[in-house]
């Protein structure tokens, strides 16, 4: 049944990518910001159309009856509608990006096109496309004899229409990648793109033909590889499956056609032919396709006013630089809050393990690490020194699987135990146990976090970090790990969460106890801070707990398929998203009110992909300072009035701004004037 709280999923991704392409609008962004999120808008949106939209597909040729669970559409439905709506902010994102250019022209920053060049730089630029770009291109001529040749994904062609007296004859120039594709016109940030001096020049890559216009071209081709059509057997490893799936997915068919201008008709028809596109799969933009370069043009101009503020991850003042971290995590339980505080104890933890004597095994679950990751380096560095290290590593992080397929063969090369879990499940959990002899035993350290162990990320999204050195929860842990390795599932816990078992079960216990209350006539709370929400029986018994009269507040960063505030379901929620200069990522639940309030940090979404279909882990916050660091961080985001969305019933979010006489709180800003005053420094 359909119900009136529900929004359709891909519609609501949707609608978060444009709550991204709003900071990019933001004239209070400093305008190099502005173009990142730009950029960001656009790399979102690529990761949709390969993701979402081939998924769509896939779904309306294998069953093209069934309908979305939340907004009743069939699958044709849904894709006309994601289609329209990404075509329809397409418009808002060019004007983002010309308005941005036009201010930065004050600063020196200025992309120019060939025609707009003075006679100086159109001679420059001629020599530099004979010396340094024709010899390297590697054009071909396309007719009736000739096969259309295979377009790479996302990246970008010169198309140019060929005269013929014999139907369609096209010309294509690969534009050769992103080296060296910003072309600066002398030492100030006038520049041009590579790919704009190709179709200029064009005509000398064709000589003999006569050329009767060109246009920049991009495909983007289907990102959806299926795990259950190449389980290995036994004498096969995983990592050689996913290798063979990698390869299969970038020949995947294409699903959107980007041009920066239309040919003449009969070369439009048998593009989308050759393509095997859809009139509808086809976008104009005036934007450069693919807006990864403006991250070079932080290089043309070093003025403070252009970028954020520099913000610097804090040194907690309770944590020593001299005391060893295991001890310090014996004495009591620490919460790091990422990008706000450093990473530093955490990677000092590791590395303190891999050195220590007594340290007897480490293990641990990778999804995604950075490309010089510490956290690998001091795990095979415990390896050499011969601990048991156990590394679980996610082979289907996806666009992560061939770095992640490189770090698997390191760690074993080190002598790493290395395990890919479930075939039937991700791994998504961020879990770590130390295991250490002692005098009384063995004792162990527990790390859960709500983010990856990636220490560039860790600068920019913003998570939780637990550190505990609770027999209980490293109990749960060790459960995890044993499940982990022995292709089996955690049933019982006692105070982890674990999915796919033993969270989704308890999360609904929890909430039906609050439900309990309401209904007593107590006063009932919940609160949640989360990426996505979807799962379809969590937002029923949201809804339940809103009718019974629970408080409920939840701060959903992306996705979200439940609509506040519809009257006679969802009054008693409120809905905030915050969009900002960091990437919000943790995740915090928050049952019941102060006297018997329980808070969880976790890795898992309110998503049935993390709930059902992934291995999570939830870890309580048992430490009454923790908890209480947790719940202010919290409602600190659910305070904001600068960065903060509303959700309004009909499922749409708008933009909060601080009431006259209020003060403007920007949740992001004052987490790190909070870090850095309990730090001790100036900001």
């Amino acid at each position: 049944m359909i119900q009136p709280y529900y929004m359709n999923r891909e519609l609501s991704w949707i609608n978060f990518n444009e709550r991204v392409l709003e900071e990019a609008e933001d004239p209070n962004v400093p305008l190099l910001e502005q173009l990142s999120f730009s950029a960001i808008y656009q790399s979102n949106l690529d990761e949709f159309v390969q993701v979402r939209i081939g998924t769509m597909l896939d779904r309306k040729k294998s069953d093209p009856k069934k309908r979305d669970g939340r907004s009743g559409m069939k699958p044709k439905e849904q894709l006309d509608a994601m289609l329209a709506r990404i075509g329809a902010l397409i418009p808002r994102k060019d004007r983002a990006y010309f308005h941005t250019m036009s201010q930065l022209r004050d600063y020196g920053i200025e992309h120019v096109d060939f025609t707009e060049t003075s006679a100086d730089e159109k001679a420059y630029l001629e020599q530099y496309f004979k010396r340094e770009v024709k010899p390297l291109l590697s054009p071909i001529v396309i007719d009736k004899g000739q096969p259309f040749p295979f377009l790479r994904n996302k990246q970008i062609y010169i198309a140019v229409h060929l005269a013929s007296k014999n139907g369609v004859k096209l010309g294509i120039i690969p534009s050769l990648g992103q080296t060296g594709r910003v072309i600066r016109l002398g030492r100030d940030g006038r520049f041009i793109l590579r790919e704009d001096l190709i179709m200029h020049f064009a005509p000398q890559a064709f000589k003999g033909h006569k050329v009767l216009d060109s246009a920049i071209l991009r495909v983007t081709r289907s990102g959806v590889i299926t795990y259950s059509e190449s389980a290995p057997d036994e004498y096969t490893d995983f990592r050689n499956v996913m290798e063979e799936l990698i390869q299969r997915r970038s020949k995947r068919e294409a699903v959107r056609l980007q041009m920066n201008s239309a040919l003449a008709p009969e070369v439009m028809e048998y593009l989308l032919k050759k393509l095997d596109l859809k009139k509808k799969q086809l976008f104009f933009e005036e934007t450069p396709l693919d807006l990864s370069f403006v991250y070079k043009l932080q290089e043309f101009n070093d003025s403070a006013e252009l970028r954020f503020p520099p913000e610097k991850p804090q040194n907690r003042r309770d944590i020593s630089p001299k005391k060893p971290m295991m001890a310090q995590i014996a004495s009591h339980d620490l919460l790091l809050s990422y990008p706000y505080e450093s990473i530093s104890p955490f990677l000092r933890l590791l590395d303190e393990a891999a050195l220590d004597p007594d340290v007897a095994s480490i293990k641990i679950t990778l999804y995604r690490v950075a490309s010089n990751s510490r956290v690998v380096e001091a795990l095979c560095q415990a390896a050499e020194n011969g601990k048991d290290v156990l590394v679980l590593v996610e082979l289907r992080a996806r666009f992560d699987e061939e770095n992640n397929i490189g770090w698997a063969k390191r760690l074993q090369d080190a002598g790493c135990t290395v395990i890919y879990g479930p075939h039937t499940l991700k791994v998504h959990s961020k879990l770590l146990l130390i295991s250490r002899r002692t005098e009384n035993g063995v004792e162990y350290i527990t790390q859960v976090g709500t983010g990856n162990y990636n220490e560039k990320t860790s600068r920019i999204y913003t998570d939780l970090c637990l550190m505990t050195a609770n027999p209980v929860i490293a109990e749960d842990a060790r459960h995890v790990f044993d499940a982990l390795s022995t292709d089996s599932l955690v049933e019982h816990s006692n105070a982890l969460l674990v999915a796919p078992l033993c969270l989704r079960s308890h999360l609904l216990s929890m909430l039906e106890e609050e439900i309990r209350h309401a209904k007593n006539g107590e006063e009932a709370y919940f609160a949640a801070k989360i990426n996505s929400i979807s799962d379809k029986g969590l937002m029923d018994k949201l809804c339940e707990a809103s009718q019974a009269g629970v408080k409920i507040e939840l701060c959903v960063r992306g996705i979200c398929c439940l609509k506040p505030g519809v009257e006679g379901y969802t009054d008693n929620i409120r809905i905030v998203s915050i969009v900002g200069r960091y990437l919000e990522h943790s995740r915090i639940y928050i049952f019941g009110t102060k006297e018997r309030r329980k808070v969880y940090i976790s890795s898992a979404d309110f998503m049935t992909r993390n709930t059902v279909h992934r291995v999570e882990v939830a870890a309580p916050l048992l430490d009454a300072k923790l908890r209480e660091q947790a719940v202010s961080l919290v409602q600190l985001c659910l305070s904001d009035n600068t960065k903060a969305r509303i959700g309004q019933p009909d499922g749409t979010f708008l933009h909060c701004t601080p009431e006259t006489g209020d003060k403007a709180i920007n949740a992001q800003e004052m987490q790190y004037e909070k870090a850095a005053k309990a730090a001790g420094a100036k900001k």
